[in-house]
């Protein structure tokens, strides 16, 4: 039965207290604009889009277990709305907070190509593969209306450098045009995120997200035109779908998918109060258990930041999930393989760019 106090259309259930409050700020009025959200109310608020101007755009991965050397994110906070979003802690360094805030609190960096092509332009720079987005997605739905991802993926392709792509929208089919360029000099890798078969299960965890069938159809599309597709299993999570694994994969190798991969949910900082209220109020009857198996996969705790564990967790419910995937892996990806993405280009362009001057 749905509780008369859940928040359609939203994961987070409430706002959640700002670790950093005593240290928040109010952003003024010349630093950003703020312009109303397009599309459908949550419980009576909108989603507002702050224009922001960084410095810089291109962000050095110092983890080194996420398997990005650099990240490119051309929007902070969040639509989509995934109540187990790692990157919702990420929204507390703005002055915001990690539940509703994260969603309904978008950061846009408009200058955000301008600054790419000035790193292209920079003789320091050399070609390595810029991950769109480590934090948040490049295609959440305000993308449909800016078009900022796009624009990035032309500049990637005029000046020939590799970019990995991480979303969990249909809405990367608008850019087929572009990515199929990039696809026939080897610059380009998409990981699609699904994280379940059943859309019932879409809906409660990724609330604002393209649907089941339209994130399939996508790695279809995608192989189909030639763009090498990953797909992640991101996260798993104990007892709501961690019995997916097998057929999951089956399903996007089917539909052409190169490789699989997966890590298994991690509740740190605020995220632990995010998703506990949220799984009490939409599975009451098991949240206790979720939670509790959670925590048996890192030590007794819902936070993990221990490298080379935090992702893929331990104990035996992990090592479940470690097992599964090796199998689903030989049953039905066996024969696939991925090959480095092409730095070669970018520096002969350069090259060849610097010797008109």
């Amino acid at each position: 039965m749905e509780r008369k106090d859940f928040i359609k259309g939203r994961g987070a259930q409430q706002q959640v207290t700002n670790r950093f409050s005593l240290h928040s700020y109010e952003m003024r009025d010349d630093f950003l604009n703020y312009c109303a959200a397009e599309g459908e109310e949550a419980s009576d608020s909108k989603t507002s889009f702050l224009n922001t101007f960084p410095k810089t755009i291109v962000n050095k991965v110092s983890s080194p277990d996420v398997g990005m050397e650099y990240s490119l994110n051309p929007y902070q906070g969040c639509e989509h709305g995934c109540v187990y979003c790692y990157a919702r802690n990420s929204h507390e360094y703005w002055g915001y907070g990690a539940g509703l805030d994260f969603e309904q609190k978008i950061l846009v960096k408009r200058n955000a190509v301008e600054l790419l092509e000035k790193k292209f332009r920079s003789k320091s720079w050399k070609a390595t593969p810029i991950v769109l987005s480590g934090n948040t997605d490049c295609y959440q739905p305000i993308e449909r209306k800016l078009e900022i991802t796009r624009e990035l993926l032309q500049l990637f392709l005029k000046y020939r450098h590799p970019v990995g792509i991480i979303t969990k929208n249909a809405l990367i089919q608008r850019d087929l045009d572009v990515l199929k360029e990039l696809a026939k000099e080897n610059l380009v890798r998409v990981s699609l995120s699904i994280t379940s078969l059943d859309e019932k299960t879409r809906q409660l965890l990724e609330p604002r997200t393209a649907s089941i069938k339209k994130r399939l159809q996508t790695v279809e599309k995608l192989h189909e035109n030639g763009i090498p597709v990953n797909v992640m299993m991101a996260p798993i999570i104990p007892s709501i779908n961690s019995h997916e694994i097998l057929p999951l994969v089956k399903a996007v190798a089917e539909r052409g998918a190169c490789s699989v991969g997966y890590t298994v949910v991690r509740l740190n900082g605020a995220i632990g109060e995010v998703f506990s209220t949220w799984i009490r109020k939409t599975m009451p009857d098991k949240a206790e258990k979720v939670l509790h198996q959670i925590a048996e996969c890192h030590n007794g705790s819902l936070n993990d930041s221990r490298f080379g564990t935090r992702m893929i967790g331990e104990g035996n419910i992990a090592h479940q999930v470690s097992q599964q995937f090796k199998i689903a892996r030989k049953k039905y990806l066996s024969v696939r393989e991925r090959s480095a993405l092409n730095c070669s280009l970018y520096e002969q362009y350069k090259d060849g760019q610097m010797k008109l001057f």
